[in-house]
C-alpha cells in the first residue's frame, strides 16, 4: 500500500514538473511572438526565429476559446469589426452638419454588412448620394488565379466572395476601375465591373496612385526575391520584400526596386534589416507631378511604416534625397499638400508616449519642422486609427480623414469645422470596415466620371 503511494506520488510530481515546464515554454513562445508584434522591428535585435512555426501552433491553441466564441456569436467575419465604443455604436450611418455647395466625387471602397461583401461606391460628396457601385463576380475572377504559385496558394481562401474587400481603387475618366484586394494580384474593371485584365506577377498592397505620365505606382511584396534579398532569404521565411512598382494602365509591370536593396545601397541599414520578417512595410507611394525648390517632377515619396519615415526617393537617379523622421510613429498615408509641404497621417502607435489619439502632421521642407492640423478637432472626435487610416487634403484647406479601424469617415471644413460624418453601418447596426477611400478633385475627370456614369450600359 505504501508502496503504491509512493509511485502515485512520484506521477504526481513529474506530472507537475512537465506542466509548469510546459507552461513556461508555451508562455516564452506567446510573449516572443507578440513582443515581435509591438517592437519596433528596426530598432529590435533578436536573431533569427527558429521557433516561428512553435509560436504559431501556441497563438493557434491560445485562440482557440475565442475563436469558439466568435464562432457561436456568428461573428467570425474579418472585415466586421468588433472592438467598438457604445458611443461610436450609438451614431447614425451619416450625419451632416452643415451644409456646403461640393463638386467633388468620393470613392469609398467599404464592406456592406448587408450584402455581405465589399463594394466600391461613387458617391456625390455634395448630396451624398451613391452615383454608381462597382461589385465583380469574385467567384468567377478568382477561378483565372494560379493558386499553384506559393505566394497565391490561399489566396481563394483568404478572398472569397465574402472575405475579400477592395483596397484604394483608382478610378478612371473611362470610368474603369484599378484596385487589389491586399496581397494579391492587380486587376482592372470596367465600369460594368467586368474584369479587363489581371496582373499575378507580383503582390499588389496598400495605395494605388496615378503619375503624370498616367502610370501606377504601387507596393508589392516581390517573390521571388529580389537579388540582395534572395543571396539571404534563409535568414528570415517568408520574408517580405517590398518594391516600389510602376504599372502601365495596361497591367504591365515598367519599373520595379525594392525598397530594402534602396536603404542597403544608401548605407541607410544594414543586415540588421533580416532581423524581422516585415522591417519596411510600406503602404503608400506618392509621386510629385511638378519642380519646386525641394523636390522634382517623377520624384517619390514613400512611406515606410515599420521604420517609422518618410523617404523621398528619385528613381531616375537611384537616390536617397531626403530622409524624414520626427514625431511620428508607424504612419500611414504621405501627400503632397503644396510646393513645399508634405501630410502624413501619424498612427501615433508610440508605447512610451501619450498616443492615445492619431495625428495629421505637416512636413514643411522650407523650414524643416512639423505641426499639427486640426489637433483639438481629431480629440474631440477620438480619432485614433491604430493601423491604416488616409487624410486628404482639398485645395481650400478642408480635409477628409478616414478612421479605417473604427469604419468611419469624417470631413472638416477649413476652419476645422465638422461638416459631415460616415459610420459603414448595416441594418442591424453592425459596422465594417472601409479599406481607403479617395476623394476626386479634378473638374474635367468629375465630369467625366459623371457622363460614363448616366451613359453607361450594364447588363443588370
Amino acid at each position: 500500500m505504501r508502496k503504491n503511494f509512493r509511485v502515485e506520488t512520484w506521477v504526481i510530481v513529474l506530472v507537475i514538473v512537465f506542466a509548469i515546464i510546459s507552461g513556461t515554454l508555451y508562455g516564452a513562445l506567446i510573449i516572443n511572438h507578440f513582443k515581435k508584434q509591438i517592437l519596433n522591428p528596426a530598432t529590435t535585435t533578436q536573431s533569427p526565429n527558429r521557433f516561428e512555426k512553435l509560436e504559431k501552433v501556441a497563438v493557434f491553441i491560445g485562440m482557440i476559446p475565442n475563436n469558439f466564441l466568435l464562432i457561436i456569436k456568428g461573428e467570425t467575419n474579418p472585415n466586421k469589426i468588433q472592438d467598438l465604443s457604445e458611443d461610436l455604436k450609438q451614431k447614425p450611418i451619416f450625419k451632416r452638419f452643415i451644409n456646403s455647395n461640393r463638386e467633388e466625387l468620393l470613392i469609398l471602397p467599404r464592406y456592406d454588412g448587408n450584402l455581405n461583401r465589399s463594394i466600391v461606391e461613387v458617391i456625390d460628396l455634395n448630396s451624398f448620394e451613391v452615383l454608381h457601385t462597382y461589385k465583380h463576380d469574385v467567384n468567377s475572377v478568382n477561378k483565372h488565379i494560379d493558386t499553384s504559385k506559393e505566394k497565391f496558394e490561399r489566396f481563394k481562401i483568404d478572398h472569397s466572395e465574402n472575405r475579400f474587400h477592395y483596397d484604394h481603387p483608382l478610378i478612371l475618366s473611362d470610368g474603369s476601375l484599378i484596385v487589389h484586394v491586399g496581397h494579391s494580384p492587380l486587376f482592372k474593371m470596367d465600369i460594368c465591373s467586368k474584369i479587363l485584365w489581371i496582373n499575378q506577377e507580383d503582390r499588389f498592397h496598400h495605395s494605388i496612385m496615378l503619375d503624370r505620365e498616367k502610370n501606377i505606382w504601387v507596393a508589392t511584396s516581390m517573390f521571388p526575391y529580389s537579388k540582395f534579398i534572395h543571396q539571404h532569404k534563409k535568414v528570415w521565411v517568408n520574408f517580405e520584400d517590398d518594391a516600389i512598382t510602376k504599372v502601365s494602365l495596361e497591367g504591365k509591370i515598367l519599373y520595379r526596386k525594392s525598397v530594402s536593396e534602396i536603404l542597403i545601397e544608401h548605407g541607410m541599414i544594414g543586415l540588421n534589416l533580416f532581423n524581422s520578417k516585415d522591417p519596411i512595410h510600406m503602404n503608400d507611394i506618392e509621386p510629385a507631378f511638378n519642380d519646386t525648390k525641394y523636390w522634382k517632377k517623377d520624384d517619390l515619396f514613400l512611406s515606410l511604416r515599420n521604420l517609422s519615415s518618410i523617404i523621398h526617393y528619385r528613381p531616375s537617379a537611384n537616390k536617397i534625397i531626403n530622409y524624414i523622421q520626427g514625431p511620428f510613429f508607424q504612419q500611414h498615408d504621405v501627400d503632397i499638400i503644396s510646393d513645399k509641404e508634405i501630410s502624413i497621417l501619424n498612427n501615433n502607435n508610440n508605447f512610451l508616449k501619450n498616443s492615445k489619439y492619431s495625428e495629421v502632421l505637416i512636413y514643411n521642407f522650407e523650414t524643416k519642422s512639423f505641426s499639427k492640423k486640426i489637433e483639438s478637432e481629431l480629440k474631440e472626435n477620438n480619432f485614433k486609427t491604430v493601423t491604416q487610416g488616409l487624410a486628404e487634403t482639398l485645395a481650400d484647406g478642408s480635409i477628409m480623414i478616414e478612421d479605417t479601424d473604427h469604419g468611419r469617415l469624417i470631413f472638416f471644413n477649413n476652419k476645422g469645422e465638422k461638416e459631415w460624418e460616415f459610420i459603414n453601418k448595416d441594418d442591424n447596426g453592425d459596422i465594417y470596415f472601409v479599406n481607403w477611400s479617395r476623394i476626386i478633385k479634378e473638374k474635367s475627370l468629375i465630369l467625366n466620371i459623371k457622363e460614363k456614369i448616366k451613359n453607361k450600359k450594364c447588363n443588370v
